[in-house]
């Protein structure tokens, strides 16, 4: 059955054909690509047009920016109007969706790059704004921690609460590479890392469709989050916004440890900032009642609970905090004999005891839900209760029991599935690009990695030879990933050419790769003004000074191109 036949025939579209909106748009792209490569004196009939591919990796801001400063560059060598499609792994897309807000962001660049310049080093979103997208995306019928992570951490980030979705940005493109954001599902990722080769998690989102690369399964990305069964949407959901989108794809900035210290100190700083909200001019003078409303033991009880977890995170006694907890509970009137209470003993001896704080989370949390509720403290409570069980990305499952021999079982099963950054397993977007259908030629890979730079190319070849993808050799001999090179090339028979650039590296670093790597981590606070100009210059420096290096790999494959057809 054709590719216009399914969409036709289902909501959900199994194929591994292309959507036909894209195959359209990439169909006028090529066209500019055409005009591009005439520019630059480079000899090419219409039929043996380069697909050439973009790739920027993971790294937080550090990626944002250095995706950025790689653009503009492009831009000025004229080199930007040869690519074909433009994908992204966690930081990256955060550059992408501020770039793909303007129309036709790649023919006013300099304009949108200084745009997005102010704002980044502008002022921060307002905690009363965040929190008042907070409590919108709680209206959703799943709420996780990407919901959290959106409005308290992207938030703090790209500066701003972009709601434009992919469906409207798809209204208005037309003169830009088409983009791919990338993320991976996570029950499929758990079954790959324990030697499962049937799961698919390699799951992309376009302006036309959301779905599993390497499947075949696919659903129109503004029906994607709705709820369906055997095929057919039952229960609409709104359409996930941009800043929800770069929660999605862009969570990963540090180890979990981290991660969880920081998010329950957001969780910290919300009571903080809710204590106006409460009924009471001066929340800590209320609490000093003998008679406080139970509303305030209840919050006092969060914020104990909060407390604890930091305790635990951070190595520190917690016991006093825990029976301050136990006894107010059973002030209230909360049923207190199944918390785990550890008893008199020093830190060293309740750590070896493994006192299991997440047991303890649930039991106070599973108290506190049957003694009171209110808008905001169900709020909380639900950001508490995902940091425990640690749910990111849940969203309706559109393969819900639908019957197909070409969908992995394990996807078809359940009615939920959780999604999280691809960075987790792959840190650059290679198999969006690398499925059959796209026809790639020449991947530019921009690697803004933490790390050994060379691990994602690495990695792809691995999972590649597994998968039967085709993909070029990496002579690992020639790595050196605390110095390595600005410009690697590598070729196979019948693969795509791969182009590979570290962001900091011998050329634009010199014997500094180490400074620039310490002074741009993933995981650190916003970038001040002149922090995001060198880092664009230096990320500018990768593009300018292998301009002739790319110019002649595009004609190589030109030639190759024209000698196959």
């Amino acid at each position: 059955m054709s590719a216009s036949k399914l969409q036709e025939s289902s909501e959900v579209r199994i194929a591994h054909s292309l959507h036909t909106d894209e195959e359209e748009f990439v169909a006028r792209r090529r066209e500019t690509v055409f005009q591009s490569l005439q520019k630059l004196k480079i000899h090419c009939s219409q039929d043996a047009v380069p697909n050439i591919a973009l790739l920027g990796s993971g790294g937080g801001q550090r990626a944002m920016v250095g995706l950025l400063g790689s653009l503009v560059q492009l831009d000025k060598e004229g080199l930007l109007d040869c690519i074909l499609y433009l994908s992204g792994v966690s930081g990256s897309t955060w550059c992408m969706a501020s770039l793909y807000q303007e129309p036709d962001w790649s023919t006013k660049l300099e304009t949108v790059k200084d745009k997005i310049i102010e704002r980044l080093s502008g002022p921060a979103v307002s905690w009363g704004d965040a929190f008042d997208k907070l409590k919108k995306y709680y209206k959703k019928d799943f709420f996780s921690l990407t919901d959290v992570w959106a409005a308290m951490a992207i938030t703090e980030y790209v500066k701003e609460i972009d709601e434009v979705t992919l469906r409207d940005q798809w209204d208005h493109l037309s003169k830009d590479p088409f983009p791919i954001y990338t993320v991976i599902d996570t029950q499929s990722k758990k079954e790959k890392e324990k030697g499962g080769d049937k799961d698919d998690p390699w799951f992309e989102i376009s302006p036309v469709e959301a779905g599993y690369s390497l499947t075949g399964a696919f659903v129109e990305t503004s029906s994607f989050g709705s709820k369906f069964d055997r095929g057919s949407k039952k229960n609409p959901q709104d359409e996930m916004d941009m800043l929800y989108l770069q929660a999605l794809c862009g969570s990963a900035l540090a180890d979990r440890s981290e991660i969880f210290k920081y998010l329950w100190q957001k969780i910290k700083d919300l009571f903080k900032n809710l204590t106006p909200l409460i009924e009471s001019d001066t929340f800590e003078e209320m609490m000093k009642e003998p008679k406080a409303p139970p509303a305030y033991k209840c919050y006092q009880v969060l914020i104990d609970l909060v407390e604890v977890n930091l305790a635990v995170l951070n190595g520190k006694d917690y016991s006093a905090l825990v029976q301050t907890i136990k006894t107010t509970l059973e002030e209230l009137g909360g049923g207190t004999n199944h918390l785990i209470i550890p008893g008199e003993k020093t830190l060293a001896e309740k750590q070896a005891a493994n006192f299991d704080v997440k047991k303890f989370t649930e039991h106070v949390l599973k108290d506190l839900s049957c003694l009171f509720s209110s808008d905001s403290f169900d709020l909380v409570w639900s950001i508490c209760k995902c940091l425990t069980w640690w749910i990111w990305g849940r969203n309706y499952n559109f393969l819900h029991k639908m019957k197909n021999e070409a969908v992995p079982a394990a996807l078809l099963e359940g009615e939920t599935r959780d999604y999280e950054d691809a960075g987790l397993l792959l840190n650059s977007p290679y198999f969006s690009v690398l499925r059959k259908e796209r026809n790639i030629d020449l991947i530019i890979s921009l690697d803004f990695s933490d790390g050994d730079p060379f691990k994602t190319v690495n990695t792809t070849q691995k999972l590649c030879e597994e998968l039967k993808i085709p993909f070029p050799g990496v002579n690992r001999a020639r790595e050196n990933p605390k110095n390595p090179e600005g410009f690697y090339v590598f070729k196979g028979t019948n693969t795509p050419t791969v182009i590979h650039i570290p962001l900091f590296n011998v050329v634009n670093c010199g014997g500094n790769i180490a400074a620039w790597r310490n002074r741009y981590a993933t995981f650190q606070g916003p970038y001040n003004l002149k922090m995001i100009t060198d880092l664009m210059e230096v990320a500018g420096k990768n593009i300018s000074d292998n301009r002739e290096k790319l110019l002649e790999q595009i004609q190589a494959v030109i030639d190759q191109k024209r000698h196959e057809l």
